[in-house]
C-alpha cells in the first residue's frame, strides 16, 4: 500500500494517467461482454467461497490502492458468485436477465451522472419519451402521467400516497387525524407483500387492508369483496382503494380487473393494479381480453426489469389523472422554483411526482432497449416465454412422479415430485431438498411457493436466455435428484 501524496489544492478523483484507466475500462468491458455471452457454460449458481466472504472482511480502507488491484479483487471475488440471473436456467422469484445494450447504457448513465429530477437537460426528456411509451403500451389516455422508480415496490407505494391523498386533501398538512373514519383497502389473498408493506408505510396499517379469499385458480373472489365492502360501509369505515392482480407472484394468476375496475367505479372507489410483471403481455393482442381492466385502472405499476429485460433496477407507475398525481407530492420550495429559461427552466420537476429528489438516469437504458429491439421483437420474446411454461407444465404431466400444482395462465411453473405414497410433510423436505440441490449443484435456478400447505418448486420464466431444452434438463434432473432422496 503507497501513501497518499500530499494534497494540494487542485486535486482531483480524476486519474492522473488516463490513458491506464481507458485500457483498463476497455479490459472490463470486454470482460462483462465475455461473461454475457459465456452465460450457458457457467453452473446456474455459485456459493460464494469462504475466501470471497472474507474479501470483504476489511476494515476501511486509508490510503489508495491500484484501480486494477480494485477491479481485481471485483474479477475475481465478486463477479464469480454473482445471483447468476442472465443464465438460461435462471427461473427464481421474477427476475429478468438483463441484455448487452442495457449494461451499456448503464455505463453512459453513470458517465453522464445526471439528476433526472429538475431542469432543462436532455435525460428529463428521455424519460418523458419513456412515460409516453408506457402510457401506449398498457392502454392509458394520452392526458395520464407516470414516473420511473426502482421496482414495484415503490411504484406501488408511489400509487398508494396518490390514492390515499386524493380521499383527504389535508392529510399532507394534518395528518391521518384528520381522517373521519378508517381508511380501507382491499385485494386478494394473492396480493404481493409489497402492496402490503405499502399500506403499513403509508398509515393505513396491515389490519386494514382485506385479505379477501380467491378461488380455485387464485383469484379474487368478487362475491366476499363486495360483501366486505358493505360490511366496513356499514360499520362506519371508508373503502377507499382496491388493488387487482395482473399476475399474481405465486402463479400468474389474473383477477378480473374489468369486474374489480367496474366495482370501484360504482363504489367511488380508487382502483389500483399491480401488473409487476403480467401487466407486460398487454402488448399481445391476443391477451386484449385477458388484461380488459388495466385500461381502466386509477393507478398501475410494473417492472421493466422483470418481463421486458431491462437490466435492474426501472420500473414504472402510470397515474391516470396527472393533476392528482402531482398534488400528491408537489412542494413550492425557494430552491426549486422553476424558471422562464437556464438550467431552471423545462419541464415540470419529475421530484414534484413522487418522493425522490437524486434519481438516476433510469430511462435511458429502457429508450435504448425499446429502441434496439422493437415492439415486436419484445412480442416475440413474450410469446416465446409463455410457449415454455406451456411446454414445461406438459412435460410435468407427462410424468408420473411430478405433480402440477395449479394452473399456467401465463408464465409462472408450480409442481412438485411425488412418486406417491408420501405424506404432505414428507413430500414438503423432500421437495425442499430437490430445489436446494438443483441449485447447489449448478444444475436450474427455480425458486419456491407454498400453495395451500404444498412446497412448490416453482419456475418464473421472464428470460429471453433460455431454450426449450434447458426445461427437459429440469425435469430430468427434478426426476434423477427426488429418485436418490428415495433410496
Amino acid at each position: 500500500m503507497k501513501r497518499t501524496p500530499e494534497l494540494v489544492e487542485e486535486e482531483t478523483l480524476d486519474p492522473v494517467d488516463w490513458a491506464s484507466l481507458k485500457e483498463l475500462g476497455h479490459r472490463m468491458m470486454d470482460d462483462m461482454f465475455d461473461y454475457l455471452q459465456s452465460s450457458r457454460q457457467r453452473p446456474a449458481w455459485k456459493k460464494p467461497t469462504k475466501f470471497a466472504l472474507n474479501s470483504m472482511q476489511h476494515p476501511l480502507p486509508q490510503f489508495p490502492q491500484d484501480a486494477a488491484e480494485v477491479y481485481e479483487h471485483f474479477f475475481t471475488q465478486i463477479l464469480p458468485y454473482n445471483t447468476e440471473n442472465g443464465h438460461p436456467r435462471f427461473w427464481s422469484w421474477v427476475q429478468g436477465g438483463g441484455t448487452p445494450i442495457g449494461m451499456l447504457a448503464d455505463m453512459l448513465a453513470s458517465g453522464m451522472n445526471t439528476n433526472v429530477s429538475i431542469g432543462d437537460h436532455m435525460p428529463m426528456y428521455v424519460e418523458k419519451q419513456v412515460i409516453e411509451w408506457s402510457k401506449e403500451m398498457m392502454g392509458f389516455p394520452q392526458q395520464a402521467g407516470g414516473i420511473l422508480v426502482s421496482g414495484a415496490s415503490l411504484a406501488n407505494i408511489t400509487a398508494l400516497v396518490v390514492a390515499r391523498n386524493h380521499f383527504n386533501k389535508s392529510i399532507r398538512k394534518k395528518g391521518l387525524q384528520t381522517v373521519n373514519a378508517q381508511m380501507m383497502m382491499y385485494g386478494s389473498a394473492e396480493t404481493h407483500n409489497c402492496v402490503i408493506k405499502g399500506v403499513e408505510v403509508i398509515g393505513i396499517g396491515s389490519d386494514n387492508f382485506r385479505k379477501i379469499p380467491v378461488d380455485d385458480q387464485y383469484r379474487i373472489r368478487i362475491d366476499l369483496l363486495k360483501q366486505m365492502i358493505c360490511e366496513d360501509r356499514e360499520a362506519g369505515h371508508l373503502p377507499f382503494c382496491i388493488v387487482g392482480n395482473a399476475g399474481t407472484v405465486n402463479t400468474g394468476s389474473i383477477d378480473p380487473l374489468e369486474a374489480l375496475a367496474a366495482i370501484a367505479k360504482e363504489e367511488q372507489m380508487w382502483f389500483h393494479i399491480d401488473g409487476a410483471f403480467g401487466a407486460i403481455p398487454k402488448i399481445l393482442p391476443e391477451f386484449e381480453d385477458r388484461l380488459k381492466g388495466i385500461e381502466l385502472a386509477d393507478s398501475l405499476s410494473f417492472d421493466f426489469h422483470k418481463w421486458l429485460y431491462v437490466n435492474y433496477e426501472v420500473a414504472c407507475v402510470l397515474i391516470r389523472d396527472t393533476n392528482i398525481h402531482r398534488e400528491a407530492f408537489a412542494t413550492a420550495v425557494n430552491y426549486l422554483v422553476p424558471h422562464e429559461r437556464g438550467l431552471s427552466g423545462g419541464p415540470d420537476p419529475f421530484s414534484n411526482y413522487g418522493m425522490e429528489l437524486s434519481r438516476g438516469f433510469k430511462a435511458l437504458k429502457v429508450w435504448m432497449s425499446i429502441k434496439e429491439h422493437g415492439i415486436q421483437r419484445y412480442q416475440y420474446m413474450i410469446r416465446k416465454n409463455l410457449r415454455q411454461a406451456q411446454y414445461l407444465a406438459g412435460l410435468i404431466q407427462t410424468e408420473p412422479s411430478l405433480e402440477l400444482l395449479a394452473e399456467v395462465p401465463l408464465n409462472i411453473i408450480c409442481y412438485r415430485f411425488n412418486p406417491g405414497g408420501l405424506e404432505e410433510e414428507e413430500l414438503n423436505i423432500i421437495n425442499k431438498e430437490i430445489l436446494m440441490r438443483l441449485q447447489e449443484q449448478g444444475i436450474a435456478a427455480p425458486s419456491y411457493t407454498l400453495l395451500n400447505g404444498k412446497y412448490a418448486i416453482r419456475a418464473a420464466i421472464t428470460n429471453h436466455r433460455s431454450r426449450m431444452d434447458d426445461f427437459d434438463i429440469l425435469v430430468e434432473e427434478t426426476l434423477r435428484i427426488g429418485k436418490e432422496l428415495m433410496t
